[in-house]
């Protein structure tokens, strides 16, 4: 195995214990090389529900980055859908969490310190809304279906990060997953747009109160990825479609790219980034939106 000093403003900012001023190369089974920038780190990928979950696709980038993970699943059905998952990638900390039971979070990462001792990073992945209150009318939205949304798929982040932060050291990194729907108006994504809008503001308000610690807290916008989560949203293909056709890219993107944006924001390289919301979805937020299936006339 050779070992590489990083560039002399690879840790600028804060002073980094050992092993985060190293990083090791090694051949990987494919024969590829692996950078492993998360090297000696141990973290925790909140919300896997099955292979083609965003998160399990952060998972492998950071597996592939050469850190230790843990998981959490909720009720038996998840917990055989996750388990073969964590094992293929040899990690043996799964453990059941409601994220909207006080008890269970204290319960889990007590299990974290009891395991590890320390946290380098969380990634927080985790989503949910009454199924119904995704279709028709935003103004439809019941008081309950609120409340809900908001405590799972923003309060929670909020939640865990408490949590998190006792076990981490300066250079610690918390990330959240989001989606264009918290800034602009999606079709049928209602009540968790304003949901997804609530999570980046906390993610600021985490960076706020995270920083002066050193640890840093970021969110990542990722263009529409079917996922069992998506699969709610109504009409979810032809946003798909249109995400497609008005991306600058002319495509979607993949789990795998969203996880390699994911084990950047994690790691080291992205030592002097905090607070921001980072966009995966092929320059779609920033172009002008679907052309439509087929070019306009000339002149029209």
């Amino acid at each position: 195995m050779m070992q590489r000093e990083l560039p002399p403003t690879f840790n600028s900012g804060y002073v980094p214990d050992e092993r985060r001023n190293i990083v090791d190369w090694d051949e990987n089974e494919s024969g590829g090389w692996l950078v492993g920038v998360l090297q000696g780190r141990k973290g925790l990928i909140l919300g896997v529900a099955n292979e083609k979950s965003i998160a399990w696709g952060v998972a492998r980038a950071c597996h592939h980055e050469v850190s230790e993970l843990g998981f959490n699943y909720l009720g038996e059905a998840l917990k055989k859908r996750v388990h073969p998952l964590a094992e293929s990638i040899h990690s043996s900390f799964v453990e059941p969490l409601d994220v909207g039971d006080d008890a269970q979070i204290d319960d889990f990462f007590a299990k974290v310190e009891a395991r590890w001792g320390r946290l380098d990073f969380i990634v927080h992945s985790i989503a949910f809304a009454d199924r119904e209150s995704l279709k028709g009318n935003f103004r439809d939205t019941s008081r309950a279906d609120f409340h809900l949304a908001l405590d799972i798929s923003a309060y929670s982040f909020i939640a865990c990060a408490r949590r998190a932060a006792r076990l981490m050291a300066p250079g610690g990194a918390m990330l959240t997953m989001s989606f264009l729907g918290a800034v602009r108006a999606v079709p049928n994504y209602n009540v968790m747009g304003v949901a997804k809008a609530a999570l980046e503001a906390a993610t600021r308000y985490l960076a706020h109160d995270l920083g002066p610690e050193g640890i840093r807290v970021n969110a990542i916008s990722s263009g529409p990825i079917r996922t069992l989560a998506a699969s709610g949203v109504g009409d979810f293909r032809k946003l798909m479609e249109k995400s497609a056709r008005g991306a600058l890219l002319r495509r979607n993107v993949t789990q795998e790219e969203v996880g390699n944006a994911a084990a950047y924001l994690l790691s080291d390289w992205a030592s002097g980034v905090t607070g921001e919301v980072h966009y995966v979805d092929a320059g779609f937020n920033i172009g002008g939106g679907d052309p439509g299936a087929e070019p306009a006339a000339p002149g029209a």
